[in-house]
């Protein structure tokens, strides 16, 4: 015993330490889809709908009759039992039998719950995944963000070292000594957002994962798209495909409602005990239900069937359509994304970097102030962190783009 609870203890301690490493951008998805608790639930909705499927189509449960019949009130045999030959204290057992057609429906019913089952844990798992992916990825760039701020810190804070001495020169006034310190005091407002960016990030990460310390490790998903292949899979989608199996379940409702046009029969077996001087008797007979006036009673419930069915495949159509456009919407973003990100690192960046250059050599011949170097330096430090902004866009058009239009079968 004390062995056992020492290796349970053993087994916590290290799924804890697993727990606590840092997320690649796979292992987070698979962190997510296993501890998910709606997914976990989606998944009790499978195993209902598979217990169901034991029941379904079978005959319901026989019956048990008991009676006392043709006891006489009234007369001369009144309230006896034995002067009168027809009274008798029967026992006798009923079995209902729907018809075929009723019972094939009822296990097409089940078996199209099942398929809605899984469908809506596929449906879920999707918003899972996707919650995870871009939490995983907001959490990597305010990282990489806040690092690149640290990095202009450190330069800020060389320079301000500097401030006092060019004051005492004469190289500059007294109020551009201060420039220094307004730099610094906006880097620290950025620092505390890009804090708070983190703890969010962070927060929806743990959301997803279960993780409590969630954090992350290595590099971001290859951002490469296929529009042609997400058009080809549209039906594919989860959120279309939840509708096939919606389709499902209302033509089973329609063949359960034909099938109410067709007779069910119940069997009765009764054993009937008499005084010893009449004898016992054994009965058997059949009853059979009577659809003769179908025109006003089953004929509408299969109409109203019909229609939930039309329904149905409209909501689809109409799933499809939206489905559509938003892909075309996402893909338009991300094309806009990608054309801001090029921009930036084959032009802006360029273009920052040269005028830090040439500021620091205007600097160092003594033609440009102090304030001109911390203002082109802190310009290289945005048009850089800006460039990880427009990363971190594109990623996440990719990681929403692929799984939320992307077929499962990829």
């Amino acid at each position: 015993m004390r062995s056992y609870w020492l290796c349970a203890a053993a087994g916590i301690a290290l799924a804890t330490t697993a727990r606590a490493a840092p997320l690649t951008y796979a292992s987070a998805l698979a962190l997510a889809e296993r501890s998910a608790p709606s997914l976990q639930a989606r998944a009790a909705d499978i195993e209902s709908a598979r217990d169901t499927t034991v029941a379904a189509g079978r005959l319901p449960d026989p019956k048990l009759r008991a009676g006392l019949e043709n006891f006489p009130i009234s007369g001369p045999p009144a309230w006896r039992f034995g002067p009168e030959s027809m009274t008798m204290a029967s026992l006798g057992v009923m079995q209902d039998v729907p018809n075929a057609a009723r019972r094939a429906a009822a296990r097409q019913r089940a078996a199209a719950d099942i398929g809605a089952a899984e469908a809506s844990e596929r449906l879920e798992a999707r918003i899972v995944r996707l919650g995870a992916a871009l939490a995983w990825i907001d959490l990597h760039y305010a990282r990489r963000r806040t690092a690149a701020l640290e990095e202009v810190e450190r330069a800020i804070a060389s320079l301000r070292a500097v401030a006092p001495s060019q004051l005492a020169v004469g190289a500059q006034r007294p109020a551009q000594t201060l420039q220094a310190d307004d730099l610094a005091a906006a880097l620290g407002d950025r620092r505390a957002d890009l804090a708070a960016a983190v703890r969010k990030a962070r927060a929806e990460l743990t959301r997803w994962t279960g993780d409590p310390d969630a954090d992350v490790v290595g590099d971001p998903p290859a951002g490469g798209v296929d529009p042609a292949r997400l058009r080809a899979g549209l039906d594919r989608v989860p959120g279309v495909a939840a509708y096939d199996e919606m389709a499902r379940q209302a033509d089973a409702d329609v063949a359960a409602a034909r099938a109410d046009r067709r007779p069910d029969w119940t069997w009765e077996l009764t054993y009937q005990h008499r005084d010893p001087r009449w004898g016992d008797m054994v009965s058997v007979g059949a009853t059979i239900s009577l659809p003769l006036f179908a025109a006003t009673r089953q004929d509408p419930v299969i109409a109203a069937r019909a229609q939930a069915v039309n329904r149905v495949r409209f909501e689809r159509d109409a799933a499809r359509r939206a489905l559509t456009s938003a892909l075309e919407a996402d893909l338009a973003d991300q094309a806009a994304h990608q054309d801001r990100l090029a921009r930036a690192r084959t032009t802006l960046e360029p273009l920052a970097r040269r005028r830090a250059d040439l500021e620091a050599a205007s600097y160092a011949a003594g033609t440009a102030g102090l304030a001109d170097l911390l203002a082109a330096q802190v310009s290289l430090a945005e048009t850089r962190i800006d460039i990880l902004d427009r990363e971190a866009a594109v990623a996440r058009d990719a990681v929403r783009l692929t799984l939320t239009y992307g077929s499962d079968d990829r």
